[in-house]
């Protein structure tokens, strides 16, 4: 089982960067490929960004793809996005994810979520 914990969301303006952070427990991290999702209000979740287990591989959403990097640390049990450029419309709460199978830019499939981190872009 993997327990997973997002940070550095926050209020940012248009044009700015932040990094996200999620953090995961539990030996088997390194099994896992890893995803990154958002929910705006009103709106269904969507998929933003996934990488393997491994880190040699990654998918992008393409409204995110050129501005947007995902990165894990298996020594350290984490997974970033590095999020630049950002637009009002980046606004959600972001979520990591984790997957035993293969990497997917489908939600239904992770078998873990974190709680969510706010991001909020103003113009």
């Amino acid at each position: 089982q993997v327990q997973l914990v997002e940070s550095g969301g926050g209020l940012v303006q248009a044009g700015g960067s932040l990094r996200l952070s999620c953090a995961a427990s539990g030996r088997t991290f390194r099994r896992y490929n890893m995803g990154w999702f958002r929910q705006a209000p009103g709106k269904e979740r969507e998929f933003v960004a996934a990488i393997t287990w491994s880190g040699t591989s990654t998918r992008y959403a393409d409204s995110v793809k050129g501005r947007f990097t995902i990165s894990r640390d298996n020594a350290k049990n984490t997974v970033n996005l590095q999020m630049n450029s950002l637009k009002p419309e980046d606004t959600a709460v972001y979520y990591c994810a984790a997957d035993q199978g293969f990497v997917s830019s489908d939600y239904s499939t992770y078998d873990y979520w974190g709680q969510g981190t706010q991001v909020t872009v103003s113009s």
